[in-house]
C-alpha cells in the first residue's frame, strides 16, 4: 500500500518519489505551446538517465505523475542489466496526440536541455524521429534523430527484435526448443513495436494472431501480413495460445487476465507488464507459465539510441542486442536458484550491479 498524505487518499508525488527511490521528477508547463509535461528522473548512478518521452492522454495528473515514475524506474534497470554506462529517466507528455506541434517540442527541447544532459530524451509512444528532430534544435541532449541528421532513427525495429529474441530464449526454457515453428503467438498491440515483432514472428513459422483497440494499425498489420488472425479484444482469453506478447501499455498482467490467461510463455515488448511485480510474478509461476521480463527483452530500443552518444554503428548494436538471448537464460536460471519469480530475480541483478558501480565509484 502506498503511504497516504493527510488530506487526500493518494500518496503524493514526494512519496511515491521515495518509494520508487528517484531522484528527481521536474515538472514543465508552457501555456502558448500547450505544453505539459513530467520528466522523471530515477537514478543516474551509471550516467546520464535516458529514457523516451511518451505522448499520452492521461485521464489525470496523477495518473501522469505514477506512470512517469514506474517508467523511469524501468529505465533504471533496463539500462543496468543490459550492461550499459546510462541511467533511468522517462518523461510524459499531458495531450491529445493529435494536438502536437513543433512549437511544442521545441519548448519541451528547452526544459530538457536546462537539465544540462542529467536526462537524454528519445522516442516512445506517439512521438516519432521527426519529434526528435523538433527537441534537437533546442537541445543536443537527444537521442533516436532521424538518420539523414546523423542519428539511428527509428528505434521500434530494434525494441522488436530484441523482444523476438527474448521470446525464442523463454520458449526454450518452456518447450525445450528456441524454435517458433507452428507456436500460437498473441500480439497484443500492433503500433510500431507490435508490427516489427509480427514480421519476425510470421517468418519464423509462428501462427500470429493479433489484436488492438486502433482500427487502422490493425488493417496495416493485416494488409502487410495476410496470413495472421485478428482477435477482438473483449474475446482474447477464449483462445488458447503458446505464447502472449504484451505489446501495448501496461499492466495487463493483473488478477483478472491470469485467472482468463491459457498460455505457457509472456514475452512482450510494454512496459510494467505486471500489475503487481511480487504478487503476479508469483502468481504466473503458481500458473505454471514463464515470463520473460519486461524492462530486460524490450531493451533492443534503449541499446540502440544509447549507441548515438558514443558514435553509431549498427553491427554493434545488433551484436548488443543479440546477447538479450544468453541474458534471459541466464536470469532464468538465477531465478530458480535463488527460489524467486523472475522479475525480482532481473531487478536484483539490475540494483547489484549499480550497487557494484557506485561502490567503484566512491573509491575513485
Amino acid at each position: 500500500m502506498h503511504p497516504k498524505t493527510k488530506n487526500s487518499m493518494h500518496p503524493s508525488t514526494f512519496d511515491l518519489m521515495q518509494e520508487m527511490g528517484h531522484e528527481q521528477v521536474v515538472f514543465c508547463n508552457d501555456k502558448q505551446s500547450g505544453l505539459s509535461a513530467i520528466i522523471a528522473i530515477h537514478n543516474t548512478t551509471l550516467g546520464s538517465a535516458l529514457g523516451g518521452t511518451r505522448l499520452w492522454h492521461y485521464s489525470s495528473h496523477q495518473d501522469a505523475v505514477v506512470d512517469a515514475l514506474r517508467l523511469s524506474r524501468g529505465m533504471t534497470y533496463k539500462a543496468a542489466i543490459s550492461g550499459l554506462n546510462l541511467g533511468g529517466g522517462k518523461a510524459v507528455i499531458i495531450a491529445d496526440p493529435s494536438m502536437k506541434s513543433e512549437a511544442l517540442w521545441r519548448r519541451y527541447g528547452k526544459f530538457v536541455n536546462s537539465l544540462n544532459g542529467k536526462y537524454i530524451t528519445a522516442e516512445d509512444v506517439n512521438t516519432s524521429a521527426r519529434d526528435m528532430e523538433y527537441i534537437a534544435l533546442e537541445t543536443k541532449h537527444v537521442t533516436g534523430v532521424p538518420e539523414y541528421m546523423g542519428g539511428s532513427g527509428d528505434p521500434s525495429p530494434f525494441t522488436a527484435y530484441g523482444v523476438f529474441i527474448g521470446m525464442k530464449a523463454a520458449a526454450k526454457k518452456q518447450f525445450g526448443s528456441e524454435d517458433l515453428t507452428g507456436k500460437k503467438v498473441m500480439v497484443q498491440g500492433v503500433g510500431h513495436v507490435g508490427q516489427y515483432l509480427v514480421g519476425h514472428l510470421v517468418n519464423a513459422g509462428a501462427k500470429v494472431y493479433i489484436t488492438d483497440i486502433d482500427a487502422q494499425k490493425i488493417k496495416q498489420t493485416v494488409d502487410a501480413h495476410r496470413n495472421v488472425e485478428v482477435i477482438d479484444a473483449k474475446g482474447m482469453w477464449d483462445v488458447a495460445f503458446d505464447i502472449y506478447a504484451p505489446c501495448a501499455l501496461g499492466a495487463t498482467i493483473n488478477d483478472d487476465s491470469i485467472s482468463k490467461m491459457n498460455c505457457a510463455v509472456i514475452a512482450g515488448a510494454a512496459n510494467n507488464q505486471l500489475a503487481e511485480e511480487t504478487i503476479h510474478g508469483n502468481k504466473l509461476i503458481e500458473k505454471g507459465i514463464v515470463y520473460a521480463p519486461d524492462f530486460l527483452i524490450n531493451a533492443g530500443g534503449l541499446i540502440n539510441v544509447g549507441a548515438e552518444l558514443d558514435g553509431y554503428n549498427r553491427e554493434r548494436v545488433m551484436n548488443n542486442v543479440e546477447k538479450i538471448f544468453d541474458r534471459t537464460l541466464e536470469i532464468f536460471n538465477y531465478a530458480e536458484a535463488e527460489k524467486m519469480h523472475v522479475q525480482g530475480a532481473a531487478i536484483k541483478l539490475a540494483e547489484k550491479r549499480i550497487a557494484d558501480i557506485a561502490a567503484i565509484k566512491s573509491r575513485l
